[in-house]
């Protein structure tokens, strides 16, 4: 479906308005690829016409809006994407915050944007594997994301062969999951263990407490400089003083927040409030 420039525009300033995310000229392509099967489903003969059922003003349909929205800022992941954080999350992160948290027996880990959820139950498959000793703690995984639809998704834990292929060890897959059909599903009992809840990172938050780590991964560069600078002013306020952020490979917070400092890992990058932004 070929779609005219005055209709992507029109796209790209919807989406800024509703997420503030950037639809950048050389991610064109996404319109059609996205918005084909949208299009399709909601039965329009092209991707024209459904712009023209959202230029309708007062009469375009907010459900119509929203999933237009959200199928242009779904992003795409997988099982223990770019496994740095997640070798660091256990050799050096975790041990150190188990530490540090003896006396409560807390942990709390966020991971934001986190579109089907293989993230947040990756976290919680090395929770399980790796830290036996934390059985009797109390852990949350809080997981958030703009689009309803994808955390419905992530709720119901099911996943498809190739999703399951990418990323995710056989040992695993045998152990947290269960056959439904040619799909694969996580066992209820990790299920359980992930808050998946709605959230719009770019509006303000105060609900979400705070956090030991922060996982925004491939979220930061969506957005404009000065929407940047507020997500990472937000997350400071939100990560514990002796926290971890993780950004994604081509993410930083140099020119946008000062009160970070940058560690590595072996092979992960993490960040984490400077000595004067703690407290």
């Amino acid at each position: 479906m070929t779609v005219s420039q005055p209709d992507i525009a029109f796209l790209r300033e919807l989406v800024y308005k509703r997420s503030a995310i950037v639809i950048e000229p050389d991610k064109d392509y996404l319109v059609e690829a996205r918005l084909g099967p949208v299009a399709r489903d909601q039965g329009y003969g092209s991707i024209g016409d459904l712009v023209t059922k959202l230029r309708g003003g007062a009469h375009a349909s907010p459900e119509l809006t929203t999933r237009v929205v959200e199928a242009m800022t779904t992003n795409e992941t997988t099982f223990f994407r770019d496994t740095g954080p997640f070798e660091a999350l256990e050799k050096r992160i975790l041990p150190e915050l188990i530490k540090a948290r003896a006396a409560t027996k807390t942990l709390t880990i966020w991971s934001a944007a986190c579109s089907t959820g293989q993230e947040p139950y990756s976290v919680a498959m090395l929770l399980d594997e790796a830290f036996p000793q934390l059985k009797d703690w109390r852990i949350r995984i809080l997981a958030t994301d703009l689009s309803t639809a994808v955390l419905d998704r992530a709720r119901e834990g099911k996943y498809r062969q190739l999703e399951v292929n990418r990323g995710l060890p056989a040992r695993l897959l045998v152990k947290y999951m269960e056959r439904v059909g040619t799909d694969w599903r996580l066992k209820s009992e990790l299920r359980q263990r992930v808050e998946f809840r709605q959230m719009n990172l770019v509006e303000p938050w105060s609900h979400t407490g705070r956090f030991d780590v922060i996982f925004l991964r491939n979220v930061l560069i969506y957005f404009d400089v000065e929407t940047k600078k507020g997500i990472l002013g937000r997350m400071r306020q939100t990560l514990a003083p002796d926290g971890f952020l993780f950004l994604g490979g081509a993410e930083t917070t140099l020119h946008l927040d000062p009160s970070y400092e940058r560690e590595q890992y072996e092979r992960a990058t993490f960040y984490r409030p400077t000595a004067g932004a703690k407290g």
